[in-house]
């Protein structure tokens, strides 16, 4: 299977090329890219890749092509792919658009953690796509972490606003911590020390547990101690309902990336 990555250097095509190679999923020669900045001399160590000249050499040297750009830069591809499968990165750019490149289209939505091979990519199934490109999409979502198939396109947008921002969230609060810090003294090297083993730490108790999260918050109340004067606080300062009008936010702008309605 030879897979083309149109954006092969962009954050998520390149990390997905890479861990393709890191993982031994595929070796160089079945690596085909595209970038807007030319071929390089190196791709994640290798120098081997095969590098289109344009986006129809790509098609013509790839059984599945991956298209990694900026939403606004879909028109000007003109990508054309009769019958061969299709899986978009791009975020909020419907399947119904996608669908005149005239592929079988799947939409999916890495994030950022792809680099460490460690990415949640919900994804959705255009007409025409059968069970085996089902099965090569699983395969090369693999190699970036985990996914699931959902069922409703407009889930998407709500998938991109949440596990599709990756490390956004954690960092805006990581820098709070460290800001709250620093302003009451403590030197900046320990004040990130300190973030990171809230942000990046703590959370591995997590881990497998996601859904008990509501637990763990109710036993930190119930202790009634300086944790839970801190939770009481942040919710009636609004930090729950603040992260809330940040989702819908990000979902409306996903509604008119591709012109439609909120």
């Amino acid at each position: 299977m030879r897979v083309g990555i149109i954006g092969a250097t962009g954050w998520l095509g390149s990390a997905l090329g890479g861990q393709l190679l890191a993982r031994g999923m595929l070796g160089p020669a079945e690596l085909v890219l595209l970038n807007r900045s030319g071929p390089g001399t190196d791709y994640h160590g290798h120098a081997d890749v095969t590098w289109a000249r344009d986006v129809d050499e790509l098609v013509a040297c790839s059984d599945i092509v991956v298209v990694s750009v900026r939403p606004q830069d879909w028109p000007a591809l003109k990508l054309m792919v009769p019958g061969q499968l299709v899986v978009s990165f791009m975020a909020g750019t419907r399947l119904a658009r996608l669908a005149g490149c005239r592929g079988r289209i799947v939409r999916a939505m890495p994030n950022a953690a792809a680099e460490i091979g460690r990415s949640y990519s919900p994804w959705i199934a255009g007409s025409g796509v059968t069970d085996a490109d089902r099965a090569a999409v699983r395969w090369l979502l693999s190699a970036i972490g985990s996914e699931d198939e959902l069922q409703e396109e407009s889930h998407l947008d709500l998938m991109t606003a949440v596990p599709g921002s990756g490390t956004a969230y954690p960092a805006l609060l990581a820098t709070a911590l460290a800001d709250f810090l620093r302003a009451n003294g403590i030197a900046e090297a320990v004040a990130w020390r300190a973030a990171e083993a809230v942000i990046c730490d703590a959370p591995q108790v997590l881990a497998g547990r996601i859904s008990q999260a509501p637990e763990i918050i109710e036993a930190y109340l119930a202790y009634e101690g300086t944790t839970a004067a801190g939770i009481n606080a942040a919710r009636s300062a609004g930090f729950v309902s603040g992260l809330q009008a940040a989702l819908k936010a990000a979902v409306i702008k996903a509604h008119h990336m591709d012109g439609a309605e909120p």
